[in-house]
């Protein structure tokens, strides 16, 4: 995300953060009005409607034309749905957190959990953290290798003695299938 986005889209939210811009939105969304009628309709002083219209139309949400003595303004809904569309979109969304260590929560865990040489020093209460460390465990394992019980214990072992208990967390986690006698495992994800 660039900084121009994040900008264009700070702006954008500052400028709907508000209850009074939020309800001059919805009056604007319905017709044009001059400050003034703004300001009759909802209650407020028109150089308080003034100072939310800026706000607005720094954001690119407002647009006012000269009408006479008066400053009639319009609500831009093309701009706010297009900036809903380009900022807010399913791709886009991710990209706010680039800079950021995805990982950085998977790593604690482990660090918390396994000694200096990468042994499971307790098995954590909570799912989400004992996950993590079932996840760690299934990097041992290749893609398109099939392995004996008795090789996916002896990858395990290194982890913990409870063999039994991962062995079984990565099949009902759905990370690796196994026949149904138990004779080979296979990684999935």
């Amino acid at each position: 995300m660039s900084d121009a986005d994040t900008t264009q889209l700070l702006t954008f939210f500052k400028a709907l953060g508000d209850a009074n811009r939020l309800k001059i939105i919805g009056v604007l969304a319905q017709e044009s009005h001059s400050v003034e009628e703004i300001a009759a309709l909802l209650g407020l002083e028109p150089s308080t409607i003034s100072h939310h219209l800026r706000r607005l139309s720094k954001a690119g949400l407002v647009t006012a034309r000269a009408e006479g003595y008066y400053s009639i303004y319009s609500l831009k809904t093309d701009t706010i749905h297009d900036t809903a569309r380009s900022l807010l979109g399913q791709d886009t969304l991710p990209k706010f957190a680039d800079d950021l260590d995805i990982d950085a929560y998977d790593k604690k865990v482990l660090a918390n959990f396994t000694d200096d040489s990468g042994r499971f020093k307790a098995f954590p209460a909570q799912e989400k953290k004992y996950k993590v460390l079932v996840k760690h465990v299934l990097t041992s394992f290749e893609m398109d290798t099939r392995y004996s019980e008795k090789e996916v214990n002896a990858i395990l072992e290194h982890y913990n003695e409870d063999t039994a208990r991962l062995r079984r967390s990565l099949v009902d986690y759905g990370w690796m299938a196994r026949d149904k006698d138990g004779a080979a495992y296979w990684r999935v994800s």
